[in-house]
């Protein structure tokens, strides 16, 4: 049975068979389920560029990248969470560090270590690694909560993405536990701030 927007493109003759040249891959079929392509549609995507990222095969197609050749080095690499709190919630954290649901900042903490060794089943090309080590540490700066991940491993890829999503868990749960007393609470920004070791070289993010 035809689609009914895909009528006239092309698409619903040939059952979706043969109609996206195979260099186009996965975004452009993205492309092609949000709105009809005419035989003559024109992007802004050469069809004969090399892939750029690494993340893709030859034929467009998303891959986990092959480490194997890689040497397994030292990894460390920081990241940082911003949270604003609001006044009402900074002063009772800083009073207490608890809402009705329990303590705030060991809550959030356990989340970002779990985040950083689940970080593989959450970014799909991310590889499954051994952290040698997660350190979480949440500070009050006025109206807000500062959080910083050091996550280290010795291997052959880096660290950055469980960083980053350790930071980002950790924010998400000091949400959850305070979102009783306050629902404006934001999250400004979640940025790396360093990575060291791996071929790519040593990163500094500007202060």
């Amino acid at each position: 049975m035809a689609v009914p927007w895909l009528l006239g493109s092309g698409f619903a003759e040939d059952g979706l068979q043969g109609r996206i040249p195979p260099r186009r891959g996965v975004g452009m079929w993205a492309m092609a389920l949000a709105e009809p392509i005419s035989e003559n549609h024109q992007t802004n995507l050469s069809m004969n560029d090399t892939p750029t990222f690494t993340h893709l095969s030859d034929g467009d197609q998303p891959r986990m990248v092959d480490i194997s050749e890689k040497t397994a080095t030292k990894r460390i690499a920081v990241a940082e969470a911003r949270v604003a709190l609001g006044p009402e919630l900074a002063k009772q954290l800083r009073e207490t560090g608890s809402t009705k649901k329990g303590p705030v900042f060991q809550t959030a903490v356990i989340a970002g270590i779990q985040a950083a060794k689940r970080t593989s089943d959450w970014i799909p090309m991310c590889h499954p690694l051994a952290l040698s080590g997660v350190d979480v540490d949440i500070q009050l700066a006025g109206e807000h909560a500062c959080i910083q991940v050091t996550v280290r491993t010795t291997g052959l890829t880096g660290v950055e993405m469980e960083a980053l999503t350790a930071a980002s868990a950790a924010a998400l749960t000091l949400y959850d536990m305070c979102k009783s007393i306050t629902k404006g609470m934001v999250i400004e920004s979640v940025r790396l701030l360093e990575k060291r070791g791996g071929k790519s070289g040593d990163y500094q993010a500007d202060s």
